[in-house]
């Protein structure tokens, strides 16, 4: 059965950095891009970062460019997303999801899989 679990998440500074972990099982993690998702108290799940199942392309929102950076290693079944110069505004469930068809999107209805999620905060 397939199966995503996020880690990695916690209470940091701002300023900070975090290093979130996607592990997949139940799936060949090498044919699917992977999403990370978020969201805050009150709004929608919004697009972070995704990368193609061969590393061809990555993509990031405008919030987060230049200070998150995702990665996969395919023979450990998972994807990383690191985060850096944390930002109150960064508080969110974060979530990664699988899409067998999207290589970069960033779009919700792109992705099938999705794990539980994995709170970060950010405090001042």
């Amino acid at each position: 059965q397939w199966q995503l679990v996020e880690s990695g998440g916690g209470l940091v500074q701002s300023g900070g950095s975090l290093r979130l972990s996607c592990s997949v099982s139940g799936f060949n993690l090498d044919i699917y891009g992977i999403g990370w998702f978020r969201q805050a108290p009150g709004k929608e799940r919004e697009g972070v970062s995704s990368i193609s199942s061969r590393r061809a392309c990555s993509n990031y929102a405008d919030s987060v460019r230049g200070r998150f950076t995702v990665s996969r290693d395919n023979a450990k079944n998972t994807v990383y997303l690191q985060m850096n110069n944390l930002k109150l505004d960064d508080t969110a469930v974060y979530y990664c999801a699988a899409s067998f068809t999207s290589e970069c999107g960033l779009r919700k209805d792109e992705y099938d899989y999705w794990g539980q999620g994995s709170q970060v905060t950010v405090s001042s």
